[in-house]
């Protein structure tokens, strides 16, 4: 370790007392040190972390800690009714708790059920992008909305993608992220995956769209990690019960705008991507993942899965909550064993005092 000059000055020349010299008497006085913060232990934790339903989840954490998860419009058979856009809370992405819905009123701009929402914070402001759309839409849209908080409620603000008005079909599942201080959205289900820049007022479009992925995938989630920017789309079904085949598939690149390739390089427009987490023992059709970091610096994978158990809830996909780590394969994420864990794990290290 370098000292400073004048440190090696007074430390030479014994002029100075500077308390953690010697005495008079020649007995050393310790120079006190702070007492070390204890690093959380991890939690264990088991799938499912919350159920009966949270389909198509983004995550996000707040500034104090707490982690809140947004799911489709769904209908959990508790005599509730359909929840718009249902939210949950958790202090340690282990312990769920249903805090409400986004929504006092369904957004009315057209007829649909609020899919997909995903959720971002700037300075001060909760935003909401969602998907307004029914099965078989042949005009779906997303749609803004804004709050002082993460548990709304969201007033709305209206369309902001419409499938006819944008050239894309079935413009559903919206994902924002900002790159170099710019904000963009990306949407796209089973006609391809596009992006766009939008307005600083998170509000309205700035640019042309452009396509990252090809007609395999919907529910996109893009992490940037050291400069390559991961693309994870899910492929397949997603909403017939046992005869589902959704899974996450993922491809890397150096530009937020692509192109994104898979593990030989070959384009995901064109390709399939690599595998992140499919089917396993308990659980069935994994996908459209959301992802948080806890404060040991690991990041987690939250998504839907079917259990097996129970495929629905009359007419509804009964879909919960899943959480697995991220691991890293030769440069590539994916879940260990690249399946819904089943049993007890080590879970996330999250200081919670």
């Amino acid at each position: 370790m370098g000292l400073s000059a004048a440190a090696l000055t007074a430390g030479c020349s014994g002029d100075a007392d500077d308390g953690g010299g010697p005495t008079e008497t020649g007995t050393p006085t310790p120079t006190p040190t702070a007492t070390p913060t204890p690093t959380p232990e991890p939690l264990a934790y088991e799938n499912p972390v919350f159920e009966p339903i949270l389909a198509d989840p983004t995550a996000i954490r707040t500034d104090d800690g707490t982690y809140y998860a947004y799911g489709t419009q769904d209908d959990w058979g508790d005599g509730e009714g359909s929840r718009i856009a249902p939210i949950v809370r958790s202090e340690n992405l282990v312990d769920w708790e249903y805090v409400g819905e986004a929504f006092e009123e369904k957004p009315d701009w057209k007829d649909g059920n609020v899919w997909a929402p995903a959720v971002t914070v700037v300075d001060g402001e909760w935003i909401l992008y969602y998907s307004l759309s029914v099965w078989g839409d042949e005009d779906p849209g997303i749609g803004v909305a804004t709050a002082d908080s993460p548990e709304g409620p969201f007033t709305d603000h209206g369309e902001l993608i419409r499938s006819s008005d944008i050239g894309v079909p079935n413009s559903i599942d919206p994902f924002y992220i900002e790159d170099g201080g710019t904000p963009y959205l990306f949407w796209g289900s089973f006609n391809g995956i596009y992006g766009i820049e939008i307005g600083a007022d998170r509000r309205s479009l700035a640019g042309e769209k452009f396509l990252i992925a090809g007609e395999r995938y919907e529910g996109t989630y893009i992490e940037e990690v050291d400069g390559t920017y991961y693309f994870f789309g899910s492929s397949g079904s997603c909403c017939e019960g046992a005869f589902s085949t959704y899974r996450v598939e993922v491809g890397r690149s150096a530009s937020l705008e692509g192109p994104y390739v898979n593990a030989n390089g070959e384009d995901l427009r064109e390709r399939p991507g690599e595998v992140v987490v499919d089917d396993g023992e308990a659980f069935h059709a994994p996908g459209h993942n959301s992802m948080v970091t806890d404060d040991a610096g690991q990041r987690w994978l939250l998504y839907h899965a079917y259990d097996t158990d129970q495929f629905w809830i009359r007419n509804t996909p009964r879909r919960p909550l899943c959480l697995d780590p991220i691991t890293w394969d030769d440069g590539w994420p994916t879940v260990p064993g690249q399946s819904p864990s089943t049993s007890r794990e080590s879970g996330p290290v999250v200081d919670t005092e």
